[in-house]
C-alpha cells in the first residue's frame, strides 16, 4: 500500500498519493486502498493529542519565560502546531465522506 500513500513529515502521518483517475484502479485496489486510508485516517485522532500535549507544554514555558526573543519563538512554534492540528482536522474530515461513499459502490 505504500505506493499509494506519500509520509509528510509535517504533518507526521502518510498522505494518499494516487497517480491517476481512481476508477482506472480495479475494484480489490481500490477497497485495499481505502482499508489502509481508514487506518491512518483513525490514527489522526492519536496524532493530533500528541500535537496538543506539545502546546500545552510550550504554554506553561510560555507563562514563565521572561526573555522577549524566546517567547515569540514559543509563540511562533505553537502557532505552527496549531496550523499542523488543523490540517490534521481537515483530512480527519474531508476524506470521511469519500470513504465512506467509496467503500459502500
Amino acid at each position: 500500500m505504500e505506493q499509494y500513500f506519500l509520509y509528510n513529515s509535517r504533518l507526521g502521518i502518510p498522505l494518499p498519493a494516487i497517480n491517476g483517475s481512481w476508477e482506472e484502479y480495479d475494484i480489490d485496489t481500490q477497497h485495499a486502498i481505502l482499508l489502509h486510508w481508514e487506518k491512518i485516517r483513525g490514527s489522526i485522532p492519536d496524532r493530533i493529542a500528541e500535537l496538543e500535549k506539545t502546546i500545552n507544554l510550550k504554554q506553561a514555558q510560555l507563562s514563565d519565560e521572561s526573555n522577549f526573543i524566546r517567547s515569540c519563538e514559543l509563540n511562533s512554534e505553537i502557532a505552527e502546531l496549531a496550523s499542523i492540528i488543523n490540517d490534521l482536522w481537515l483530512w480527519y474530515r474531508t476524506h470521511q465522506d469519500i470513504s465512506l461513499d467509496k467503500m459502500h459502490q
